[in-house]
């Protein structure tokens, strides 16, 4: 039966987002959205306030990655959204579920100069699945509907929709529309067959299976595809923890060996980009495996491409009863490879030096972190070496910017991830440089009882640029920040707690004085600037 709903704006707004699932508002206090805010009062629905946009928008892609469900940011118009566009541009690369509503001026002025007049759908359109101004109170729970239907549907994405001032504020009546759940795309059964037979089929097939792989549920699919053929499996992304450390298949640090002697290699819900070579592995054919027809790679060729939902196609793959090669001898090769990697991080990692060097960061961290903690990577060279060295146990427990490599998502990932799970360790680590981009936001945090841990690698320098400008030019501008800063007095400024640690050796105390702390707490780490990640001389 159609569920009839009136009242204003922000009423009929709330009624259609509580259908969808959507459980909280991220926002900053903007006039020209009021009635939103009134809704959620009225309505017992919690609202949380940052210092800065894109903090908003990044604390509801937070809960969209985290959750698989929409994320809810609320903006005021004009600065409010455009404050908030790398938000939507990061949940735009990251497949992330993310409503960004906004204010807008009045239509019946338009043009006269209203307070904050723009048009941002210009603005936000490449960007999102969906965007349009809702111009009458009677029409935005349809409009709210559809637009989280498009978030939701593969390949997802973020959505935008902006009211005008008399819209919102006006009272209307409407139908709350139908929650329909998202039909499964079904794939090629031919190209899936065909994608099946070559990975079965290979001496030395490789897979690598990235964040679309947890967003779309398939995380079980997965395992069971790589267990009935055997194939060795690394990850990235969200994807990360899809099989657990300990598994006999699961890789992380062997990544290198395995490109190279692979010849199949078999990438799942991530796209061909700068972090896998931009699909170029050498001989090997490349089976490219996606959610949606439109996420084929189009600058390279693979042998097949299967699209549609991940759950059947890699079942399919666990089904498939064709011919198979025997793996063994690959996946120990690769085991060999990975045990010897993780003696030489294990030496690193216990590394006694002062300066700390950031791969001692990680040894300690490795130690103290829950199997079920959501990590959380804002920062370019000091986060490197975390995707090096933290190893998640579980999917679902990792948070970064993802290939657009927005910094700034530090702290906002940090509270949809504590609003997320409210009783287990949340720890950002990040570089000094995006320190720099959200660091206020601890303020939010700690107004409204949100205690993260902060770990931030010091090194006094915009790592991924200074050492690369050196090597090329012989200096280096613009890459220098203050030595020794002492970002820990800012999150005590801001009502947390903090310290600085210059030596190894107090590490973990610190560390563990952090999770025990109950406010934000920020670990100042004094961190070797002469220790520089290593990287390609290939800087696209």
């Amino acid at each position: 039966m159609t569920e009839r709903v009136e009242g204003h704006g922000g009423e009929l707004a709330l009624a259609a987002l509580r259908a969808h699932g959507v459980r909280e508002m991220f926002t900053l206090s903007g006039g020209h959205v009021f009635p939103l805010y009134d809704a959620a009062h009225r309505n017992d629905f919690p609202i949380y306030d940052v210092r800065h946009e894109q903090s908003a928008v990044f604390a509801a892609e937070a809960v969209a990655k985290l959750q698989r469900r929409p994320g809810l940011a609320v903006l005021t118009a004009g600065p409010g959204v455009t404050n908030g566009i790398s938000g939507l541009t990061s949940a735009y690369f990251n497949a992330s579920p993310v409503l960004v509503m906004g204010g807008r001026a009045p239509q019946f002025r338009w043009g006269s100069g209203s307070l904050q007049e723009m048009d941002h759908l210009p603005l936000v359109a490449p960007v999102t699945k969906h965007a349009e101004t809702v111009f009458s109170a009677d029409d935005i729970p349809r409009a709210v509907t559809a637009a989280l239907t498009a978030a939701l549907t593969p390949h997802r994405g973020p959505v935008f929709l902006d009211f005008p001032l008399e819209a919102v504020f006006s009272v209307g009546d409407a139908d709350l529309p139908p929650v329909a759940p998202v039909a499964p795309l079904e794939p090629d059964p031919d190209e899936v067959a065909r994608a099946a037979a070559l990975i079965a089929g290979a001496s030395r097939p490789v897979v690598i299976a990235g964040s679309d792989v947890y967003a779309g549920a398939a995380v079980d699919a997965l395992r069971a595809a790589a267990e009935s053929l055997q194939v060795p499996v690394f990850t990235n992304g969200m994807g990360r923890g899809a099989l657990p450390p300990e598994h006999p298949l699961a890789f992380a640090k062997a990544r290198r060996v395995a490109l190279r002697g692979a010849d199949v290699v078999v990438v799942v819900g991530t796209p061909l980009d700068f972090r896998l070579s931009f699909g170029d592995f050498g001989d090997a054919k490349v089976v490219h495996v996606v959610d949606a027809p439109g996420q084929r790679a189009g600058h390279v060729q693979p042998a097949v491409s299967p699209a549609g939902d991940l759950r059947l196609i890699l079942t399919a793959f666990a089904e498939y009863g064709g011919d198979r090669a025997d793996h063994a001898d690959w996946v120990a090769e690769l085991r060999t490879a990975e045990d010897a990697a993780k003696v030489r991080d294990a030496a690193e990692m216990a590394a006694e030096t002062d300066p700390i060097r950031p791969a001692r960061v990680y040894g300690e961290l490795r130690r103290v972190l829950a199997a079920d903690a959501i990590t959380i990577g804002d920062g370019g060279d000091f986060v490197s070496y975390a995707g090096k060295y933290l190893e998640p146990a579980q999917p679902g427990t990792w948070l970064d910017p993802g290939p657009y490599g927005c910094l700034g998502t530090g702290m906002g990932y940090a509270m949809g991830a504590r609003v997320t799970h409210p009783d287990r360790q949340i720890c950002v680590l990040m570089g000094d440089g995006a320190a720099g981009f959200s660091l206020m936001d601890v303020e939010s945090l700690v107004r409204q009882k949100l205690p993260v841990v902060i770990v931030v690698g010091n090194n006094g320098i915009w790592g991924l640029e200074k050492h690369p400008m050196r090597a090329m030019y012989g200096y280096d501008v613009a890459a220098d920040l203050q030595p020794e800063l002492r970002y820990d007095k800012v999150v005590e400024a801001l009502g947390g707690a903090g310290e600085t640690v210059a030596k190894a050796a107090d590490l973990g105390p610190a560390l563990a004085r952090a999770f025990d702390a109950g406010v934000p707490y920020l670990v100042n780490v004094l961190t070797d600037p002469t220790d520089a990640y290593p990287r390609s001389s290939n800087l696209a």
